[in-house]
């Protein structure tokens, strides 16, 4: 029988699918402003719950998605170098558009400063340890944002009903998450060139499956208290949240194809390429392009 390392755990690290001629583009969008209503997804609470605990994560946690990238960047070919710069500039924006968007549910009586505490105390315990996990935990991560990115923008039935500013932002930043969510995997990729294919898959293997654990876990504590903030507690709470998840919209049933193919040896995020979602919203987004440089 062949041993295990015969097998095509991970592609070379300067080799991939990313397509050659995929452009970063960084879209200057601004939204919500003004207001929104309360329950601004459909006027009921378990959607909104869930992205409003979503959104209460992004700006200290694409921080640290910037700094992880960053932190390994150097002798990056010309063109993953520019791809990065790309991303730092895009997450910048997606933060500076979640806060605005947090604080307008903050303005509508949600506490949602113990998610960002939350958020503050589990990347504090970031400090200290090998700068390559932190890598490994944003490229995780990010596979989440492209996964639900790909099913925000493919299945229009999840933002259908919403308050139309607040989908705008969130098919905004899905474009945006769908264009660059081979960058942190390709600066893995570059980072551990020195590394057997095996260590490669076992350590983002791994990684995935913490990631994972704390997301979910994470996740719905914060959609439960936001939940509880709008008077609705035990089971209805739990059944809810539950049923959206996983029945209709559905979008953690959905991804769960897209999560489990992170595991496949030789795995990388552009095996599927879905840049005709980028192309079937560009044209709404055109007048607010920036140059990646």
């Amino acid at each position: 029988m062949n041993a295990p390392t015969t097998f095509e755990l991970d592609r070379d690290a300067m080799t991939g699918p990313t397509p050659v001629d995929l452009e970063i583009t960084v879209r200057d969008e601004r939204f919500n402003r003004n207001t929104t209503p309360r329950r601004w997804w459909a006027g009921e609470p378990f959607g909104t719950a869930w992205h409003n605990a979503l959104s209460a994560t992004f700006p200290r946690g694409e921080a640290f998605f910037i700094e992880a990238v960053k932190a390994h960047r150097d002798g990056a070919p010309p063109k993953l170098a520019a791809e990065i710069r790309a991303f730092v500039k895009q997450e910048i924006n997606h933060t500076r558009e979640h806060i605005a968007f947090n604080k307008l549910a903050e303005d509508h009586g949600y506490d949602i400063k113990a998610i960002d505490k939350r958020v503050e105390e589990m990347l504090n315990l970031t400090k200290g340890r090998p700068e390559i996990l932190n890598l490994a935990a944003t490229m995780a991560l990010e596979h989440y944002t492209a996964m639900m990115a790909h099913e925000f923008l493919a299945n229009p039935k999840h933002f259908a009903k919403a308050d139309p500013e607040v989908r705008d932002m969130w098919r905004w930043h899905s474009v945006e998450e769908v264009e660059h969510k081979g960058v942190a995997y390709d600066v893995w990729n570059h980072a551990t060139r020195d590394w057997t294919p095996l260590k490669r898959w076992k350590v983002r293997s791994l990684m995935m499956l913490i990631v994972t654990g704390r997301f979910f876990k994470n996740r719905w504590e914060d959609s439960m208290n936001l939940l509880a903030q709008d008077g609705i507690t035990g089971w209805k709470a739990r059944w809810g949240l539950f049923k959206y998840l996983t029945v209709s919209p559905g979008v953690v049933r959905r991804i769960f194809p897209a999560w489990l193919a992170y595991f496949k040896p030789g795995f990388h995020p552009w095996d599927h390429d879905d840049r005709k979602l980028i192309n079937l919203y560009e044209g709404e987004f055109e007048a607010a392009l920036m140059p990646a440089e």
